[in-house]
């Protein structure tokens, strides 16, 4: 880790309420740019180097509803590098700035407060944001385990779709059948027309994660990924595994416990780590649960590098039929932010032809972009820029 004053010239004040932000949306918080804003502001007034103005200056700018709070208070705690649900005493109100932010206290029972608030922040802030970037395949043990901390407070915000069912609106068509009762009720007498719309229903989500060898250093950080998104509790996600069979993990990652769920995952999975059999999975996955309906209208995401050991025309084959039935398919290739990638492996180059969206997938940043476009937000680089430019190459 880079020494505090190299980081503190780095990482500024603004840049760790930014990451902060950035954090707190990966977990479901909204924390728009209007509100992150007003916080910048509120800390101008009180002291950005106590751990106590900077907790509530955010809790109470950032935060917009009740279920926000308990994210915020998660978020906040993993990206100062402590542990959850630590306890923030009330704030003190201070005029004096400082350059510098205080760490969460870790055991606000005892010891100095003087001395705690004096503790520098700005380490465990800007070594989030470079754990952010890092590869997760190039993380230390410690890394990782900050990394999985992350990963435990992050959300997987989806689209939604209209459903053919209609509730009462103020605006929309005449809601014919209310209207008339209303004016049975009122022997003749209308006060009003009733007016209804199609609602909104979330869009399912499909997580194929590809378990097989050559994604060992990111299946079990995947898996922690869709641990997580899972929790999102009005989203329809089903997860599945992808390497020599198929299996579905979705209940087995239904645990609330990070660590509970990844255990009864590795025991329900049988080939970790071994080959790669991309098309005939898929083909079982659509034949059994996809054409039935679980893939029809979905966002499906396929997290993978693309080595692919059997037919690649299979794949291709499968992969045309997969974006028939979703509404969008997005691959997600830990491979792609390496310098001079190319989508040339067999699997990937029959795969990319029938993907909407084609990501990085090596990184908590890369993950926070993923969700983004489960999201709706379209990719920057969409498959089929990735094959213009690549079939010019």
């Amino acid at each position: 880790m880079p020494d505090l004053p190299a980081i503190a010239d780095t990482y500024g004040v603004t840049d760790v309420l930014v990451g902060l932000a950035r954090t707190l949306r990966a977990a479901g918080v909204e924390a728009a740019p209007d509100r992150v804003h007003t916080f910048h502001e509120a800390l101008a007034d009180l002291d950005a180097g106590k751990r106590d103005d900077v907790y509530w200056a955010g809790r109470l700018t950032l935060c917009s509803t009740a279920d926000d709070l308990s994210r915020y208070d998660s978020a906040f705690a993993v990206y100062f590098g402590e542990r959850p649900n630590t306890i923030v005493k009330r704030p003190v109100v201070s005029k004096v700035q400082t350059q510098s932010m205080a760490l969460p206290d870790a055991n606000p029972a005892g010891g100095d407060e003087a001395d705690d608030d004096q503790q520098p922040a700005t380490a465990a802030a800007s070594s989030t944001e470079q754990l952010r970037a890092r590869d997760i395949a190039k993380l230390t043990a410690r890394e990782r385990f900050e990394l999985n901390a992350l990963l435990a407070a992050f959300r997987l915000p989806g689209e939604t779709r209209r459903s053919r069912r209609k509730t009462p609106s103020l605006r929309g068509g005449v809601d014919r059948s209310r209207t008339a009762r209303d004016l049975l009720r009122g022997g003749g007498e209308l006060a009003g027309l009733h007016r209804h719309s199609r609602s909104e229903r979330p869009r399912r989500v499909v997580l194929l994660v590809d378990i097989s060898g050559s994604m060992a250093p990111y299946s079990d950080a995947l898996l922690r990924f869709a641990h997580a998104a899972g929790r999102t509790v009005d989203r329809p996600l089903e997860v599945f595994t992808i390497g020599t069979r198929l299996t579905r993990v979705t209940a087995e990652l239904a645990a609330r416990d990070p660590d509970e769920a990844m255990a009864n995952a590795a025991d329900a999975i049988p080939d970790w780590s071994g080959g790669t059999r991309l098309g005939e999975l898929l083909r079982q996955f659509l034949d059994r649960w996809g054409q039935r309906g679980m893939a029809r209208g979905a966002v499906v995401v396929v997290l993978s590098d693309g080595w692919e050991r059997g037919d690649e025309n299979l794949l291709g084959e499968q992969m045309a039929r997969l974006q028939r039935l979703a509404a969008r398919v997005v691959w997600a290739n830990p491979l792609k932010a390496r310098p001079g990638y190319a989508p040339l492996a067999a699997g990937m180059a029959a795969a990319l032809p029938h993907v909407d969206d084609f990501v990085e997938g090596h990184s908590l940043a890369a993950l926070e972009r993923l969700a983004a476009v489960v999201a709706g937000v379209r990719s920057a680089r969409t498959a089929s820029a990735v094959r213009r430019e690549y079939s010019h190459a």
